[in-house]
This record gives structure tokens, sequence and C-alpha cells, in this order.
């Protein structure tokens, strides 16, 4: 099963065809959706069913990372497991993507952790409440959805796939010192000031095939500006908090992550993989790929995602043993 981004091309995910004739030809219904979470917000969601014969084994909610949002190369993924069995659903977090909300600004990850639980809580109930419902995750969405399984608030997820998780900034990423040290007072004096300066864009550090690196910047809605101080001082606390939080996880879990990545630290995963106490748990580190595994060649998208989709169906389909 080839994933979707190779029909993709530098400016459209959905290649020469149109977003209905895709949906066809991948035997998927899509449906679109909106919330208003507490905060008086208007939350994007979407959602993709596969279509019969298709059999449907599994519920997967997705969870995005910083920068990014539920459509473009999540997109392509979320569709790519549709495909394999499963009902998938995905929420843009607070501004990003169509959601309401300054643009990136995350000042504390609490609240956007409440409007997934409550979207995913809600979905499975809704769809499939009696199937069993994974996460998976992309990079700030990794740190996101450990948060969801930790809080153990409604039915328990029967298992996560962290990609590219961040559970840990790189230091060849972080902000060089000592701005770093001095974002507690940028952060309460200008807390939405785009300040902090990083060490390349994120999508010239984390796509490696061009081609798709100008996909990632085609999108209207990605944002090149730099974090703002607040957003970026809460992303260096978020890893401290699930750090700390490592031997409390305990659900099956996949990790896959580039071994070059220098965004998010493949240290950090490999330390959860020890830490944890999941009895079932997969580390995959894949020597020489960057941050977005799907940015990178052909043969190597097909060789992750592969690894992906057989963990999914396995669970999905093994009554809970593996």
């Amino acid at each position: 099963m080839v994933h979707p981004i190779a029909e993709a091309n530098e400016t459209s995910p959905f290649g020469k065809r149109t977003p209905e004739e895709f949906y066809a030809h991948h035997s998927l219904v899509h449906s679109t959706d909106h919330l208003i979470n507490p905060r008086g917000l208007k939350l994007f969601t979407q959602s993709w069913t596969p279509l019969p014969p298709t059999k449907i084994i599994g519920v997967i909610c997705v969870v995005h990372g910083y920068t990014g949002e539920s459509s473009w190369f999540v997109q392509l993924t979320s569709v790519h497991l549709a495909k394999a069995g499963f009902i998938v659903c995905a929420i843009d977090h607070q501004g990003h993507g169509f959601s309401d909300g300054l643009k990136l600004h995350i000042p504390d990850i609490n609240p956007v952790v409440d409007d997934c639980i409550s979207f995913f809580n809600s979905f499975r109930e809704k769809h499939a409440p009696s199937l069993p419902s994974f996460l998976y995750s992309e990079s700030l969405g990794g740190a996101i959805a450990l948060l969801i399984t930790l809080r153990r608030d409604g039915k328990p997820f029967d298992g996560l796939v962290l990609n590219g998780a961040m559970c840990g900034i790189s230091e060849k990423y972080k902000p060089p010192w000592p701005l770093e040290h001095f974002l507690s007072i940028a952060a309460a004096v200008i807390p939405t000031w785009c300040v902090v300066p990083t060490r390349g864009s994120i999508p010239e550090v984390s796509f490696k095939v061009e081609w798709k690196r100008k996909l990632a910047m085609a999108s209207p809605r990605r944002s090149v500006a730099r974090p703002r101080a607040s957003t970026a001082k809460e992303l260096l606390r978020i890893c401290r908090d699930v750090q700390s939080k490592f031997e409390e996880v305990d659900l099956p879990f996949l990790i896959i992550h580039g071994g070059e990545d220098i965004i998010c630290d493949p240290a950090c995963v490999e330390d959860l993989y020890r830490r944890a106490a999941s009895k079932d748990k997969t580390l995959k580190i894949y020597p020489g790929m960057w941050h977005q595994l799907i940015g990178e060649e052909d043969d190597d998208v097909e060789l992750v995602f592969a690894d992906v989709v057989e963990w999914l169906k396995t669970r999905a389909t093994s009554g809970g043993d593996s």
C-alpha cells in the first residue's frame, strides 16, 4: 500500500487531482466539522472513513505538531491509515490550520490537551465505541498525545504512535545561549512577541527532499515566523514536564524517529523507551532520516509507514495481545 505522498507535487498534496477526485480515488468519505471550545474558539475538525469493501478495524485520533495542521501532509498520512481499515479523525489546535486563535500561539498546553480529549472522546463514542482506538502523533503532537494518555480521562487508548515526538528539543535547534534564559522575561513582558530566534526555519531542517520542502511552504496556512516568547517558553516547559512522567507511560507504543532529527532530540525518545512502564513498546530509529519522515525519499517513506501500519493493524486485530 503506497503512501499518498507519492501522488503529491510541490504545490498540492492532492497532486493533479481535486480534493473530491482524490478522496474518490482512495475510496474514502471525507468529512469536516467545527467545535466551540470553552474559551470560545472555533476549532476545525475532520475525519476520513474507508468505504466498503474495506473492513473497519479501529479508530485513529491524529495529533499534529507545532506550526502544523490536520490538512496538508498530516492529511495524506491520515488517508494512508484510513485505507488500512481505520476511521481517522483530527483536530487543528488553536492558532493552527483552520482553527481560531492567535497564529501559532500556545502559551499553555493544558487547554490544547483538553480540546483534544474532548473531541477524541466524543468522536470515538459516536462513531465506533466498541472498536480499538489509537493515537497517532507528530512532533509537538507526541508530547500532547502523551499528556492525553496520562490524564486517563475517558476510554483508554489501545496504543500510541509517536512520530518525531517532541520529548526534548535538540540543542542544535534551541535558541542560542543566553537567549533561552531570557525567555521568562520576554514572555512576561511581551508574551506574543515573535522574538525567539531558532537555527533555521522548521521546513528547512525537517524535510530532506526539496520538492516536499516546497510543498510544506505552499500551504496557505504555513507560517515561518519566529516562535512567540511565551510559546517558546511553554515548549521548553512541556519537554521537562513530559520527561518527568516517562515512568507513568504504560500503554503500548511505537516510536518512529529520524536518526538525524535536529529539532526533536532522538536521545529523548530513547530515554522514554527505557523508562516507560509499558510492557509492549517498540523503538525504531531510522539512520540518516530527518524530523519529518514523510519528507524522505519515496523508498524510505514506504519503509517507515509500512512499519506504522503493521504495528497498528496487529494490535487492532489481536484483542490486546501482541
